[in-house]
């Protein structure tokens, strides 16, 4: 799942929609840092054979049904996709290689700093007085 600005989207909605597009063979759709809504989405596309396709044709495509919010802000066409030994798709990797390309920085956080984090902010919300008072 992708939070982009509050808004919880699927990738996979997002790639069931793209393949009913006539040109477009394969699609993967991942969530690439942002400064201003946290994430937005990116679409690693590979066109069907002897076929042309650009950004607009897909950008295009999506503003006639889908909401705007749900319209990936960075498109790559591609020949193939990362694959582990198995076949399987490796979105990790598409990620590091586009926030790559675009000079973006991936941020990691370890599973107990957010905890702790959380745990330090909801003991300061659960002692405000508007809390207590209403909860009392």
């Amino acid at each position: 799942m992708v939070i982009r600005g509050g808004e919880n989207i699927y990738p996979v909605e997002i790639e069931n929609y793209l393949y009913r597009h006539p040109k477009i063979g394969d699609v993967q759709v991942v969530g690439i840092p942002d400064e201003r809504y946290g994430e937005v989405l990116a679409a690693w596309i590979i066109p069907k054979e002897g076929v042309d396709l650009t950004e607009e044709e897909v950008k295009q495509f999506c503003y006639d049904n889908i909401a705007h919010y749900k319209i990936p802000a960075y498109y790559r066409f591609v020949t193939e996709y990362p694959m582990t030994i198995t076949g399987k798709i490796q979105k990790y990797k598409i990620i590091e290689q586009m926030t790559a390309e675009l000079g973006l920085a991936l941020i990691y956080i370890s599973i107990d700093l957010y905890k702790s984090f959380i745990i330090q902010n909801t003991a300061k919300y659960l002692m405000t007085p508007y809390f207590c008072k209403n909860v009392l």
